[in-house]
Formats: C-alpha cells, structure tokens, sequence
C-alpha cells in the first residue's frame, strides 16, 4: 500500500480511458490548475452526491480555469451510464486497475462492519497549474467538500 502523495510534490502523471472512449493525459493538462478526486464506485449515495455536488458547481470551478476529473476502478460502460444519468459535465476515467489511486495514496485497506478489504479512499487532489500537489484532502466527508475545493482555488489564483 501506497504512501499518501504529499502537497508540494510532483503530481503522478497518468493516462487513462475516459467516459468518452479517448485517453486523458495528466500532464497534458498542465498550465491549468486540476482538481483529480478518487472515488469508490459508480451509482452509489455517497458518491453519486459528490458527482452531483462537482456538476452543480461547474460555473464556479470553470471560472478558476479546473479541470475535474473523477477517477474510480469502474470501468468506461460504467462511467458512461452513470454521466448520462446525472448530467455530469466533467470527464469519468476509468482506473480499472486501481494503479492511479495506488500512486496517489488512495488505494486503502477499509474496515466495514469488521471485515477486512482494499479499495478507494474517497479523496482529492488539487494539481496546481505547475503540476504539482497543491492541496489534499485524503479522507473526504461529501458535504460541504466542494466548497473546499473552490476556497482552494481561490487562494491558488
């Protein structure tokens, strides 16, 4: 299991299949400040509020110049019904191998009801313009996050 990626350090790059079927390339996105947020799975409460808390602020987010994007080990079927579903107008990437969440830290050991199991610590990233870590937040509570996130964009400018 993965340490934790530190704020200041040089965001791991990847290149992943997205909801629409082409690639989506970290550093190819450098210059704009991304906000990376790692999810459990697809269609489920927690992590359908988070989407729709992400869509709901898009004006806001679009005018600090982000990027969202939404990792999960669901795959791009998955991502595709669950954007048509709720309207999501930012790109679903498919982390079947859960290699990416892996480099950042968010690949976990989880405890439920006592029993034992790795998978995806909800979590988010916000790259900064220079491609690195700006600000983390490694064990994200779904209300009021989003808000953080714009505050952080905020300060970054």
């Amino acid at each position: 299991m993965a340490d934790w990626i530190e704020e200041g350090e040089k965001a791991p790059d990847f290149n992943l299949a997205s909801d629409s079927g082409e690639k989506v390339k970290l550093s190819s996105l450098k210059g704009k400040p991304v906000v990376v947020y790692f999810y459990p799975r697809d269609d489920t409460p927690g992590c359908t509020k988070e989407a729709c808390n992400f869509r709901d602020e898009s004006k806001k987010l679009k005018a600090h110049g982000a990027v969202v994007l939404g990792l999960s080990p669901d795959d791009v079927a998955s991502h595709q019904k669950f954007k048509a579903k709720y309207n999501l107008d930012f790109a679903l990437l498919a982390d079947k191998d859960h290699l990416v969440a892996e480099k950042y830290g968010a690949w976990r050991e989880k405890n439920m009801y006592g029993k034992k199991s790795m998978g995806v610590q909800r979590s988010t990233f916000l790259i900064g313009p220079d491609g690195k870590v700006a600000k983390s937040w490694k064990k994200v509570k779904v209300d009021g996050h989003v808000d953080q996130v714009l505050a952080a964009l905020a300060e970054l400018g």
